[in-house]
């Protein structure tokens, strides 16, 4: 496993919103970032939170948030562990209580979860290998890099989530 952060979301060609996920540590235009197809409502909830507001009424990361602190559980990891025929998995780590919890979870509901309460993110190396970009194709900072722009842009165009099936 190797933790992650959110690098941020992206549009693909046909405007379906992704997360892309950057292992800790890796340099800018260095490694691999892994790029998970979401929904939209799950890209909102995500982009509200890592902007570090709030929607006028509670998400439904908000109130599974408050719902876990009302039981008195924390999160204490999220964990991307497998990709089958372009699906991804996942599983939730809470502390409640009675004792350690682990829960199967979208991705994309774990990480609108993990922005909220800054739970630690990791990625299945083998998942990262298997479906991970280059990271060059995402980040970039100059005009030099625009040629790496476009070739991201290329990529969002030209790429099916069917493509990472097994």
């Amino acid at each position: 496993m190797v933790q992650v952060r959110v690098l941020g979301i992206a549009l693909d060609a046909a405007r379906q919103h992704i997360v892309l996920l950057k292992p800790l540590g890796d340099e800018e235009g260095e490694g691999r970032v892994l790029p998970i197809w979401i929904g939209e409502q799950e890209a909102t909830s995500i982009l509200i939170a890592l902007g570090g507001d709030h929607a006028p009424r509670p998400l439904t990361h908000d109130l599974m948030v408050t719902l876990l602190e009302t039981v008195d559980a924390r999160i204490e990891r999220i964990e991307v562990t497998r990709i089958e025929e372009g699906t991804f998995y996942g599983l939730l780590t809470l502390v409640t209580p009675t004792g350690p919890l682990v829960l199967d979870c979208r991705p994309s509901d774990a990480i609108g979860l993990a922005v909220r309460v800054e739970a630690a993110l990791y990625v299945a190396d083998a998942v990262m290998d298997e479906a991970g970009i280059p990271a060059e194709m995402v980040e970039h900072h100059d005009s030099g890099d625009e040629e790496k722009l476009e070739e991201f842009k290329k990529f969002l165009e030209d790429v099916d989530p069917e493509d990472f099936q097994g």
